[in-house]
């Protein structure tokens, strides 16, 4: 795997870190800035919203840039943002820098998918693209349990320093990251367009939706769950959140292989897996040993669908390279937008914090139904006269008319 692969999977891992960190931050955020617990998680949706915006529309602005010099420029944005962050006087203040830094990170992310993707070959992609969640993943294991250690003992903005600092490493590094544009050709965002008009591609991008919804509901309360309902004391908080981390590690791991030659079974078996320790999760929530295990199973079955869900639409659309991945990454974050407002709805309404588990098993099983339309949908639909046909991990998929490229 080229070296330039792990250097953007690191730029994943600084700017994921503050993606997720808010999730062991909260409690102590809403004390400081005088708001509830669920309003402190508005945060969370906050940074989702604007990747849901940032993704397709910063995809587009830099399509014509030499790729390094975009990821390079987004980081930058990214940096400045979290500053403004660190010194935010109040929510409102601290609710639009979360906005600006989600844009940008959205961006680096429909650019790293397709850089990636771009500079292994075919068999390779779905491992690229694993090594570049894995630095997601990463983040959960040490980025966010570090970021909730560093919150506890000195503030919550002294977290937002420490990403910052980080990212700007990854900044440099990135420097080292080829410019790509190889081909020669000038990216037309009319052909990406054109590329983005299959159904397929669209019910993949709601499954990718209900499945990061149904992990992200449960994993953004997990430790107002843990200290309130499982008992648990505050200073194991970030031992458990690395848990999950190590369980998404693990099935990242996993889906990077069986997403390459088994994608719907991987989604299919995962949702369901995920539905089901949800559901447990919420049963049990108040038995402390049974918690934790289950955290770990939920992190596993909740990230080994990841390199599926990020592969499949490039084998679904290969006619649009930069937008199919952007538009993913806005699919990630709709589930991580609806998602928190949903567990906070059942929470506002008296129902708990073990509650956000149930909604995760309810966004598990719609997910699970949108894998089995698909193999439905493949079934039906063989390839076509006419019909160019790419592998997608080993099997055949009709991607539509060949236009070169």
């Amino acid at each position: 795997m080229p070296l330039a692969v792990y250097i953007v999977g690191l730029g994943i891992f600084t700017q994921g870190t503050s993606e997720f960190m808010l999730s062991g931050l909260l409690p102590g955020m809403a004390d400081d800035l005088g708001v509830s617990v669920p309003d402190a998680g508005l945060l969370i949706s906050a940074f989702a919203i604007g990747m849901v915006v940032g993704a397709p529309l910063l995809a587009v602005a830099t399509l014509c840039w030499p790729r390094r010099t975009a990821l390079m420029a987004l980081q930058a944005v990214f940096v400045v943002a979290h500053v403004a962050g660190a010194l935010a006087p109040g929510y409102a203040t601290l609710f639009v820098t979360r906005v600006v830094s989600a844009l940008a990170y959205a961006g680096y992310w429909g650019v790293a998918v397709a850089t990636v993707v771009a500079l292994v070959p075919a068999d390779a992609k779905a491992r690229a693209v694993a090594v570049v969640a894995g630095g997601l993943t990463l983040a959960t294991i040490v980025g966010v349990p570090a970021g909730t250690l560093l919150g506890q003992h000195s503030g919550w903005r002294a977290a937002f320093w420490a990403v910052a600092a980080a990212t700007m490493v990854s900044l440099i590094c990135t420097s080292a990251v080829p410019t790509g544009g190889s081909t020669g050709e000038r990216p037309s965002v009319r052909a990406e367009l054109r590329g983005l008009a299959r159904p397929q591609l669209w019910l993949s991008y709601a499954v990718t939706a209900f499945a990061f919804g149904a992990v992200i509901v449960t994993f953004s309360y997990l430790a107002a769950l843990l200290t309130e309902v499982s008992g648990l004391a505050e200073g194991w908080v970030p031992v458990v959140l690395a848990l999950f981390g190590a369980g998404g590690m693990a099935g990242i791991a996993i889906g990077g292989r069986t997403g390459q030659s088994h994608p719907l079974g991987t989604l299919g078996l995962g949702l369901g897996a995920l539905a089901l320790f949800s559901a447990l999760l919420a049963l049990t929530a108040h038995v402390t040993a049974v918690v934790i295990v289950l955290v770990f199973l939920l992190g596993l079955a909740g990230y080994v669908t990841n390199p599926a869900l990020q592969s499949r639409v490039f084998a679904l659309a290969p006619g649009a390279p930069t937008l199919v991945g952007a538009v993913n990454t806005a699919a990630f974050n709709v589930g991580n937008t609806v998602a928190p407002l949903l567990g906070g709805l059942a929470i506002g309404a008296g129902y708990g914090y073990a509650s956000v588990a149930w909604v995760g098993a309810a966004l598990a099983a719609a997910g699970a139904a949108g894998v089995l339309w698909a193999a439905r949908l493949r079934r039906e639909r063989p390839p076509l006269p006419g019909r160019r046909a790419s592998e997608v991990g080993g099997r055949v998929v009709a991607d539509g008319p060949v236009t070169g490229g």
